[in-house]
């Protein structure tokens, strides 16, 4: 691979000199700024051999970085060992910013000019860089050219996978209905239409689902919505009779892909909203009308669950819970467990989700991360990584699944024998932060920045902390991570409403040790009014038993242990009729009350 890399490094210079280029800039995105891409799309894999979901490789005509942040920062390096890309750990102290970097690597060339694939950038991306770079000493960013499609010859084509219709008993609510809902924002904005780029964004509007992307059930499209029509810009070949025929019935015109351009050339509205985060640079710099530029209403409608969707997320639950227990109940009964392997365990998970009624697939691929791969944060078993799995130690499982009705993601780290007792002071610290934060109360309209100290409270005192966030939205057989609310340390100011699904998931991970990260699902929803106003409280919607064996008891409150007790025997009430004699034994157990 090593080789590989030098090789198309070389090949990339090329077309650098040939184009007068001094350095190309490789984001992780693709013309719809999704987290996860079709393959046609993976450049920056392609380039670095970095394949993390998150990171941006830089390349100059003698040096290459690629940056990426703490998730990553374990396995980019090992990747990485051996080519020419320097890691570059994004938001530690002394890593530069991209521009900086570049202002730093390009401050004795003549007139330095930098590309960008204007097409997989988005607007504000585009926009930030050619103000930072021009701050470094007046670098001019170049935006028209795809390096790509010139020496990646065995470029994967753009999928042609067959789109389905989304039925209403899953949805709750027609496409006509949301596009009426679409159109009421646009007029609190003064928008007269709104080009709709983001894959899940799309595919909730139309109530349609693909697989394009692998996990995720999208389609590659864009939507060009105004106050009288709706056009949807695909592929047609895949879209079956039943479907052009749906969409005709629901108002929604079809055109090429290829055509948005053009449309958008031609579009005769005074003005249109775009979300610069969302939409690229080169159909916003195709816009000849007055731009609205905001953020999306659709994310914030998606993201709130109608009454349907949220029967939907509680029936995946007992059957992704289901599947949990039977897989738990395997492992944890298991003969000889050093004959399994972090991808055998993998593997037999998927097969008890697949037995599952409505499974579809697996929400993102597992992690299975033992002993000290566990912190690895989003390490993923490969055959050169697998490792068996001992009667000692941890072992941190991260999965999930799409369901016709729902969408999970749940994360238990499994006692796989003897323990240390740093293990289990760690595993404690993170259950108490897991815990916290569902049994916490807010008041309304709070964001999930200022619920995010209680996961970490417990950990802080102890002098740990994680970098990543604590929890997510999840999309309803959509995507996994969902915004625009979510739960992290950095500030986001989407507010926390009922309705919502957000993950919480806090963990603990010592380099080269162990990783211990525990995760449940939570539904926003009222608690109760005051004279002080409204204030919301989670319903837990996971339904899996969380090992009890690494618990310190004496390290929990009373109030945590109720609440675990609590959890636990709801797990039991609801999954143990679906299980067999000795599965059912076997949970009674794992479920009773802490100190039994």
């Amino acid at each position: 691979m090593k080789q590989i890399i030098k090789e198309r490094l070389e090949a990339l210079r090329d077309v650098m000199r040939r184009e007068k280029l001094d350095a190309f800039i490789f984001p992780s995105t693709d013309p719809h700024n999704g987290e996860y891409v079709p393959s046609h799309w993976e450049g920056r894999k392609w380039i670095s051999g970095f394949d993390g979901s998150a990171g941006t490789a830089v390349v100059t005509m003698h040096e290459a970085a690629l940056w990426t942040d703490s998730r990553y920062f374990i396995s980019a390096e090992e990747q990485l060992s051996g080519t020419e890309f320097k890691l570059m750990r994004e938001r530690m102290p002394d890593t530069p910013s991209v521009s900086k970097w570049l202002g730093l690597k390009l401050v004795d060339d003549r007139d330095p000019y930098v590309g960008i694939d204007g097409n997989v950038c988005s607007a504000a991306m585009v926009i930030e860089f050619t103000k930072e770079l021009r701050a470094e000493g007046g670098i001019a960013l170049h935006t028209s050219l795809d390096p790509f499609s010139r020496i990646w010859k065995d470029r994967p084509a753009l999928p042609t996978d067959a789109v389905d219709i989304h039925p209403l008993q899953y949805c709750g609510e027609s496409c006509a209905s949301k596009l009426t809902r679409i159109r009421a924002e646009l007029k609190q904005h003064h928008a007269n239409g709104m080009l709709v780029a983001a894959l899940d964004d799309i595919a909730w509007t139309l109530n349609l689902r693909g697989s394009d992307v692998h996990c995720n059930p999208v389609f590659v499209a864009y939507l060009l919505i105004d106050m009288r029509s709706t056009t949807l810009f695909i592929n047609k070949e895949k879209l079956s009779k039943e479907v052009v025929e749906y969409l005709r019935g629901e108002g929604v015109l079809v055109s090429d892909y290829a055509d948005v351009k053009k449309a958008l050339r031609n579009y005769q509205g005074y003005n249109i909203l775009v979300d610069p985060s969302e939409i690229n640079y080169s159909l916003y710099s195709a816009l000849p009308c007055v731009k609205v530029e905001t953020v999306s209403p659709i994310p914030y409608m998606k993201a709130v669950k109608n009454d349907v969707e949220v029967k939907g997320f509680r029936n995946a639950m007992i059957r992704d819970g289901v599947a949990m227990v039977k897989f738990l109940y395997w492992l944890k009964t298991h003969p000889d467990v050093t004959t399994q392997s972090e991808l055998s365990v993998s593997e037999r998970l998927q097969r008890e989700r697949g037995r599952q009624e409505k499974f579809k697939d697996i929400s993102f691929d597992t992690i299975a991360a033992y002993g000290e791969h566990g912190a690895i944060v989003h390490y993923e078993p490969t055959r050169d990584s697998n490792v068996k799995l001992q009667r000692k130690g941890l072992l941190l499982l991260d999965s999930g699944a799409q369901y016709l009705d729902g969408t999970t993601d749940v994360t238990r780290t499994i006692a796989l024998g003897a323990l240390t007792e740093e293990q289990r002071r760690v595993y404690t610290l993170v259950l108490k932060g897991h815990i916290q934060l569902q049994m916490l109360k807010f008041p309304y309209g709070a964001s999930g920045t200022q619920l995010d100290a209680v996961a970490r409270m417990a950990m802080w005192q102890e002098g740990m902390n994680f970098m990543h966030g604590t929890g997510h939205g999840v999309g309803s057989y959509l995507c996994v991570h969902e915004g625009p609310h979510q739960i992290r340390m950095e500030y986001r100011p989407a507010q926390l409403v009922p309705g919502m699904i957000v993950t919480d998931e806090p963990g603990l991970y010592l380099a080269g040790r162990f990783g211990v990260r525990i995760e449940n699902m939570l539904l926003v929803k009222p608690y109760m009014s005051t004279e002080f106003g409204n204030f919301l409280q989670f319903e837990t919607l996971t339904l899996c038993p969380i090992d009890k064996e690494p618990i310190v008891v004496e390290m929990l409150s009373a109030e945590e242990k109720k609440w675990l007790d609590s959890y636990h025997d709801d797990v039991f009430k609801r999954l143990s009729r679906y299980l067999t004699f000795d599965e059912r034994a076997w949970l009674e157990k794992a479920t009773k009350p802490i100190g039994y």
